[in-house]
């Protein structure tokens, strides 16, 4: 069942090991075929280097097990809650990588400070608010992606606005239109977040530092490639 998005999923989820993304087995992604309303996560809890497209688990948007011979990952839940509510998405990361924990940690959105973010995103990188201990006690993994989910709404933004999001005390969340562009948008959100920290340390040694980017060339550079009339990249069949 779903075998080739079995391999899809797979191949994604070794490249958090590749760009560094993960350690041990701290990470997941997952890829989903709306179609059958089915989705497809990495096992709970399986080393990257022990790991087969044969072990990737086929759960429904409920969360519950359709096939695998596994547990799903832990975080299944919320995977399931983010495709039932962004209805846009195909694929969704979680990881635990260093800088984009660091602004979670900190409970800090991640500024849009340049180009670089603006390419990314039309907006600072949100940090969701921490669970409540009844939210984190009852249905944990349920309640992190329903504050996800409403963190957007409450800010009026759309998931195909901004590919991310931190948790408050726990780490980043990015989506994408499938499995390797979530992966992608996790590269790219733990770049900007370092650039970010290492923006304000160094304007933190000098008053006259002038960070933060202006509105137009934020907007420039993200509808030049994300917006209707975008240009940058090359044409379909080039």
């Amino acid at each position: 069942m779903l075998e080739e998005l079995k391999e899809k999923v797979f191949q994604a989820n070794l490249r958090l090991v590749e760009y560094g993304l993960v350690v041990l087995t701290w990470g997941n992604v997952s890829g989903i075929d709306r179609e059958e309303g089915l989705f497809v996560i990495k096992p709970s809890g399986v080393p990257y280097d022990n790991m087969k497209a044969s072990d990737m688990v086929v759960v429904d948007l409920d969360g519950n097990k359709v096939e695998g011979d596994l547990n799903p990952s832990s975080d299944t839940p919320t995977h399931a809650y983010l495709y039932r509510h962004f209805d846009d998405i195909g694929g969704v990361v979680h990881t635990h990588s260093s800088w984009a924990c660091s602004w979670a940690q900190a409970g800090r959105d991640i500024p849009a400070y340049g180009t670089t973010h603006a390419d990314f995103a039309n907006t600072g990188v949100p940090c969701a608010r921490g669970l409540t201990v009844q939210e984190v006690n009852s249905a944990y993994e349920y309640n992190t992606g329903k504050v996800i989910v409403k963190e957007f709404s409450n800010r009026g933004l759309k998931a195909s606005e901004c590919p991310a999001v931190l948790v408050h005390r726990h780490g980043p969340f990015t989506w994408g239109s499938q499995p390797f562009k979530a992966v992608e948008n996790a590269l790219i959100l733990e770049e900007v977040a370092r650039m970010a920290y290492q923006t304000e340390q160094m304007s933190a040694f000098d008053s006259s530092a002038n960070i933060g980017i202006e509105q137009y060339l934020l907007d420039k550079h993200y509808q030049r490639k994300h917006g209707k009339n975008a240009y940058y990249g090359q044409n379909k069949g080039v």
